[in-house]
């Protein structure tokens, strides 16, 4: 599992021009599911989301009592090393991967986190305040 997680101070993400979620300051944290990935690397993938320490004074953002907006985005598992056209043979078929992305947010949740969400397999216009701009990449399973 990888995440893309940006500092912001605000975000939100619409769906044919309804706001799905929306987060004040906290991160935004884009989520894709890899073939094979497990509630396990769900669970460590928002641990890394809470406890990263990228706001004023090392601390994270349970401590900053900051929110989350997640959304599901397979494209970070696109494979672009050969070619032009990514591969995402990578990426959790739709079925696995959603109740993943669900679990990461359960997670967050159970860690006292507002969290906000978009919609899964949605065209979605995403737009996002970074702050900092910080941005952290995070993967399950360590490849970077």
């Amino acid at each position: 599992m990888r995440s893309v997680v940006q500092r912001v101070r605000s975000a939100r993400v619409t769906v044919d021009g309804v706001v799905a979620g929306s987060t004040g300051p906290g991160v935004c944290a884009l989520v894709g599911v890899a073939a094979g990935d497990t509630r396990d690397d769900a669970a460590l993938i928002a641990r890394k989301i809470a406890t990263l320490r990228i706001f004023a004074d090392e601390r994270d953002l349970i401590e900053t009592a900051g929110e989350a907006l997640v959304i599901s985005q397979f494209t970070l598992l696109g494979d672009a090393r050969k070619g032009r056209r990514p591969s995402w043979i990578a990426a959790a078929r739709p079925e696995d991967a959603e109740p993943l992305v669900a679990a990461v947010v359960e997670e967050l949740r159970a860690l006292g986190i507002r969290v906000a969400t978009g919609v899964f397999r949605a065209e979605m216009l995403v737009e996002i305040a970074n702050d900092g701009p910080v941005t952290v990449l995070l993967d399950s399973r360590k490849t970077f």
